[in-house]
């Protein structure tokens, strides 16, 4: 029996959620037929037979959480295993998220229960409560967690109900920023654009990337990547802006490639397509990865300053606030202008203050001019 097991779907994904199967056990399929739809961080993947043969065995369910290197299907006859990726840690399938190491940079949950103080006794009741440690708040001498603590907590989740498990976008955001709070040495420089003098109509999103692009040609510092394991930085000549999209099932950050030398018009065809291409769940997911700096348009829907959140390897993202009226000194008299906050968060292990400052300093430039 030759089992074909989960590949490696890149961009360092090491899992993936079964969303339906195209075959049963058996069916006759012919190669690169497809077998399943899975559901990465990034977008729902397709994936083929790796060759011709009949169905002998689906070793997951829809549904299902499948780690890299785990079974997917079995088909009948000998041969050896089509393996397309490698096995990380134990294999292992099943309808909800297993426990595991978290990766370099995490900041595990796990990790907290083992900086709380409780006896023996009272983890062994956490355990077969299944109550997390650092959930519950300590009444005990010395901040010593009690059995009434762990049982208080136990009370309140089964008064809450069975909990959600985090899937696909959000279980990957969970991670991401996870990841990016533990690593990043985040810093955060704001400002304000007064925006008086553009034309009815304009596109904020399209002259926000524009705006970036000129930060990015002042100071190129922040068009980049770090390798905090090695210390290394790479600064990019193209500009591929990751542009945050707000939707029921998460957050999405497609990207929008060599911004800087792509027309208005261009721009905006190309981030419309992906929009339309996220709202139906079918972007490729190249069009997820690679992103060198970072655009939130939040202000769309409300808040005026924010610290948006910086993901390794990126080193800056730009976050722009809701556009207000504002009075404002104009020529030496008050007036009434059109005022657009400005939040620029970069990690500060690659790029200084001043750095940072100036990048501010070129987008609102940009942003302030007429066209």
């Amino acid at each position: 029996m030759r089992v074909f097991k989960l590949p490696d779907l890149g961009e360092g994904l090491q899992e993936a959620e079964i969303v339906t199967w195209h075959v049963k056990a058996g069916d006759t399929v012919a190669a690169d037929q497809p077998l399943l739809s899975v559901e990465t961080a990034k977008a729902i993947v397709e994936i083929p037979s790796p060759y011709a043969g009949t169905i002998a065995k689906l070793h997951a369910q829809p549904g299902d959480i499948v780690h890299l290197g785990a079974p997917l299907v079995a088909f009948e006859g000998a041969g050896e295993d089509a393996d397309a990726g490698t096995v990380v840690g134990s294999v292992q399938v099943g309808t909800r998220v297993v426990n595991e190491a978290a990766p370099p940079g995490a900041a595990p949950a796990a990790g907290m229960a083992s900086r709380v103080k409780a006896t023996p006794a009272v983890r062994a009741l956490a355990r077969r409560l299944g109550v997390d440690l650092a959930m519950a708040t300590a009444s005990g001498p010395d901040g010593v967690i009690t059995a009434d603590d762990v049982e208080r907590v136990a009370a309140t989740l089964a008064e809450l109900g069975a909990p959600e498990v985090l899937r696909g976008v959000r279980r990957a955001m969970a991670q991401n920023m996870a990841r990016a709070q533990n690593e990043v040495a985040a810093a955060t420089v704001m400002d304000d654009a007064d925006i008086h003098a553009w034309q009815a109509g304009a596109d904020v999103t399209i002259r926000l990337v524009r705006a970036l692009v000129a930060g990015c040609r002042a100071e190129p510092g922040l068009n980049a990547w770090y390798e905090g394991q090695t210390g290394r930085r790479h600064v990019l000549k193209k500009i591929d802006v990751g542009i945050a999209a707000d939707l029921p099932e998460g957050l999405f950050v497609p990207v929008l490639r060599d911004v800087g030398n792509r027309d208005p018009a261009d721009l905006r065809k190309g981030l419309d397509r992906m929009r339309t291409d996220i709202r139906a769940r079918t972007i490729a997911p190249e069009e997820m990865r690679g992103n060198t700096i970072t655009l939130s348009n939040f202000g769309m829907i409300a808040g005026r300053y924010a610290a948006p959140i910086v993901v390794p390897p990126t080193v800056a993202i730009l976050g722009a606030g809701r556009v207000r009226d504002e009075v404002v000194a104009a020529g030496g008299v008050p007036a009434v202008h059109r005022v657009m906050p400005l939040s620029l968060t970069f990690d500060h292990r690659v790029v200084t203050g001043g750095e940072a400052a100036r990048f501010l300093a070129a987008v609102i430039a940009d942003l302030e001019l007429a066209a």
